[in-house]
């Protein structure tokens, strides 16, 4: 079968060679699992260009008529973007941010673009750009475990790829603002509560919950579903399209700034954010160098030197 037919027809999904995620077509019904359980199925680069192929796939398989999005294990659905590969990449070569916001666009139009009903089965933490994927989705089923939090506004980033958007429409404009800027997590009763999720089920009747949502999603007519859910993706397409262009260059210009660098740094080291100390240096001049470039005082002036230098570039002493 040529790679023309299998774009109208799906693929055989070990065709496709994933190394982030696990893809599988079963009956009716596509699942497609971030498989990185060591980082609590975080996404990077390539996992975003994997879960975009297999969107795609699924979109084209005439067999599938639900896909299910999910995250490996019983500890995290997923916990946004990976931090390591952000303070790697990002952190030092800004501009790389545009590259990696334009793969996690794309990510997201296809998921919205799939045309057939998708289910988030939340089965652990859903942090950050994974709320994001979550509410991506149209219904989700939690376990009674899960915890669900948005981090940005605590780790040096704006939720602005789809929870700035998308949060105010599904729990309310007050319910979305607590999140946004408290940055606390919220258990997954209350998450039914608000509107968030559609079910919360013991761990143990995960699968079975969602197996059952999926029959009922089979058992109704596929073109007019198509149909309803483009009617339904009005506000939520709305909303992105006038806000994730201004949003991708917004963050791609802040991917240097203190207060990201600061946010990579206490996660690199395990430590709490020093927020007082930030908010200090808002008051005082710009530092010499830039806020990426790792810092130390030097013992005779104390001027920030980078980690780098033997001798300060302000008074001329050996930093020891």
């Amino acid at each position: 079968m040529g790679q023309t037919e299998t774009y109208w027809t799906g693929a055989p999904t070990d065709s496709f060679g994933f190394q982030r995620i696990l893809y599988a077509k079963t009956g009716y019904t596509a699942t497609i699992t971030i498989n990185r359980q060591e980082v609590l199925n975080c996404f990077d680069l390539q996992t975003l260009l994997e879960l975009a192929a297999a969107f795609q796939d699924a979109s084209n398989d005439d067999n599938v008529a639900c896909a299910i999005i999910t995250g490996a294990g019983d500890r995290a659905f997923c916990t946004g973007a990976d931090l390591r590969e952000q303070e790697e990449r990002t952190l030092k070569k800004p501009n790389d941010y545009h590259k990696w916001m334009y793969a996690f666009i794309e990510m997201h139009d296809r998921l919205r673009n799939i045309g057939k009903p998708t289910i988030a089965r939340l089965n652990g933490m859903v942090v950050g750009g994974g709320n994001e994927l979550n509410m991506a989705c149209d219904l989700a089923v939690a376990a009674d475990h899960v915890t669900i939090r948005q981090v940005g506004a605590a780790r040096g980033s704006v939720a602005a790829g789809g929870a700035t958007q998308w949060l105010p429409l599904i729990i309310g404009d007050r319910r979305a603002r607590e999140m946004l800027l408290l940055c606390e997590p919220i258990d997954a009763y209350t998450a039914l509560d608000w509107g968030l999720v559609n079910q919360v089920v013991p761990a143990s009747m995960l699968d079975q919950a969602v197996a059952e949502l999926a029959e009922k999603l089979y058992n109704k007519l596929p073109e007019c579903s198509r149909y309803t859910k483009q009617q339904l993706n009005f506000w939520r397409d709305f909303s992105w399209s006038m806000t994730i262009g201004h949003a991708r260059d917004w963050l791609t210009l802040h991917a240097g700034a203190s207060e990201t660098a600061e946010g990579l740094r206490s996660f690199r080291r395990k430590a709490e954010m020093p927020y007082e100390k930030i908010r200090g240096q808002a008051k005082a001049p710009a530092e010499p160098f830039g806020p990426a470039v790792d810092l130390r005082e030097c013992g005779s002036c104390q001027a920030s030197q980078p980690t780098t230098f033997k001798f300060c570039g302000n008074c001329g002493q050996t930093l020891s």
